[in-house]
C-alpha cells in the first residue's frame, strides 16, 4: 500500500502535495448512521490549520474540507467517505531555487534516493501539510467514539527548555500554544518572538491523554495497541520520539515503583499509559511525542546539490518556528484513528465476551 494508508478496520487513504492543487483521503470501514456534518470536521482544521497566529506558519489556508461521498442526508452510509481540502495558498515559486540542492534535516536527499525524482514544492509529500488529512479523519473518529464516552485530549507539554504542567486543560484551546497553563503563555509568546528574529527553531513536546477507552482493545503480540500508537504517532512529520505512560523515566524506577497496583477502587496509579500486554485496561491512555526543531531556516546551511557539489542552502517560504504547536491536533488525531480502528476489530471478534471480572479504572489524579 506504499505507506500511504493507516488502520485495518478503519482505514484511511490521503493524496496530495503542499503545493498541489488538493489533498485528498478517502476513509473507508466508518459504521453507517453516524451523523456527520462538515463543522464536525472542520472545528478541529482551524485547531491545526497555518495562519492562525503570529507564531506559526503564515501561509493562509482556509482548510475548508469537503464531505464528497458516503454521508447522505447527514447519516453515514458505510460506503468509503471521500475527503477533499483544496490548496488555496500554494506559492511554489517560493522552492525554485531549492530544486537542484538539498535541505539538510529535510527528506529532499532520501526522497531522492528512494524515487530518483522529488517534487521540491516545500517538500511535496514529505510536507506537514498532508496531516490536514489527518485531522479531518480523525475527526470522523473523535465524533464515533465520543458517543460511547472517549475523549481524546492533547496539550504542549514543553516548548524547547520551557517545561509546562497541565494546570488547566480547559484552557488549553483558548491560546495559540495549545498551552495547559495559562500563566505561561507571555513567556511562550516571548520566547517564540525570539526565534523567529534568530530566524531559528526548537523542539516541542506534546502529550495525549485519551479518557473512557474500555479494557480490551488491542492485540497480544504485534498489534498491541501501545505498538500500533506508537507507529501512528512517529508517522507524524518531525516526531522523534514517542512515550507510553512512564516511557523512558521506567529505566530509573525500581519495579516496585513502576508496577501499578490495583485495589478494588481501582488502579492507584498510571505509569502503564493504559496498556498491560498491548491491550487496555480502562486507564487514561496517556501518550507523549517529541517533535525535532523544523529545519526550515532563513541561517545558511551547507548542502550538496545534485551533482554532489557543495553549496549553501537558505530556506526561504512561511514555516513554524516550533512545528511542535500545531502538532496538537495532528497527535489527537493519530491517537483517535488508532482507537476507533481497534474498537471496530475488537467488536468484530469479541462482541459478545464477557469477562466475569469486575472494570475498574485508575483512582491516580
Amino acid at each position: 500500500m506504499s505507506g500511504n494508508s493507516i488502520g485495518r478496520s478503519f482505514v484511511v487513504t490521503s493524496a496530495g502535495e503542499s503545493h498541489g492543487p488538493a489533498l485528498v483521503a478517502i476513509v473507508d470501514g466508518c459504521p453507517p448512521g453516524l451523523a456527520l456534518a462538515v463543522a464536525d470536521l472542520q472545528r478541529d482544521l482551524d485547531r491545526r490549520r497555518p495562519g492562525g497566529s503570529r507564531h506559526v506558519s503564515q501561509r493562509r489556508e482556509p482548510d475548508a474540507v469537503q464531505i464528497l461521498s458516503g454521508v447522505h442526508e447527514g447519516l453515514t452510509t458505510g460506503a468509503s467517505i471521500a475527503l477533499l481540502i483544496p490548496n488555496q495558498d500554494a506559492r511554489p515559486k517560493d522552492y525554485e531555487a531549492l530544486a537542484d540542492r538539498f535541505r539538510p534535516g529535510h527528506a529532499d536527499y532520501a526522497y531522492q534516493q528512494k524515487y530518483g525524482h522529488r517534487d521540491s514544492r516545500g517538500g511535496g509529500r514529505a510536507s506537514a501539510r498532508e496531516t490536514a488529512l489527518r485531522v479531518a479523519a480523525g475527526a470522523i473518529a473523535r465524533k464515533w467514539l465520543a458517543a460511547r464516552g472517549v475523549t481524546v485530549r492533547g496539550y504542549l507539554a514543553a516548548l524547547g527548555p520551557l517545561e509546562l504542567a497541565p494546570r488547566e486543560l480547559e484552557a488549553v484551546d483558548a491560546n495559540p500554544f495549545f498551552c495547559p497553563d495559562p500563566a505561561r503563555v507571555a513567556e511562550l509568546e516571548a520566547f517564540v518572538d525570539g526565534l523567529r528574529r534568530a530566524g531559528d527553531s526548537v523542539g516541542a513536546r506534546v502529550t495525549v491523554v485519551a479518557r473512557g477507552v474500555p479494557p480490551g482493545l488491542g492485540e497480544p503480540v504485534f498489534d498491541r495497541l501501545d505498538a500500533d500508537l506508537a507507529h501512528a504517532l512517529m508517522g507524524i512529520n518531525a516526531v522523534k520520539g514517542v512515550e507510553v505512560g512512564a516511557g523512558f523515566r521506567a529505566v530509573g524506577q525500581r519495579g516496585s515503583e513502576h508496577r501499578d497496583e490495583l485495589t478494588p477502587a481501582g488502579f492507584t496509579k498510571n505509569d502503564s499509559g493504559g496498556v498491560l500486554g498491548g491491550i487496555s485496561t480502562g486507564q487514561d491512555l496517556v501518550a507523549t511525542l517529541a517533535f525535532k526543531p523544523t529545519s526550515s531556516l532563513r541561517l545558511p546551511a551547507r548542502t550538496i546539490d545534485a551533482q554532489g557539489a557543495a553549496v549553501e542552502v537558505v530556506t526561504h517560504g512561511r514555516h513554524d518556528p516550533c512545528v511542535g504547536i500545531r502538532g496538537v491536533p495532528i497527535a489527537e488525531a493519530m491517537v483517535l484513528l488508532v482507537l476507533m480502528d481497534h474498537w471496530l476489530r475488537h467488536r468484530a471478534q469479541n462482541a459478545d465476551v464477557t469477562s466475569g471480572t469486575p472494570r475498574i479504572s485508575s483512582r491516580a489524579p
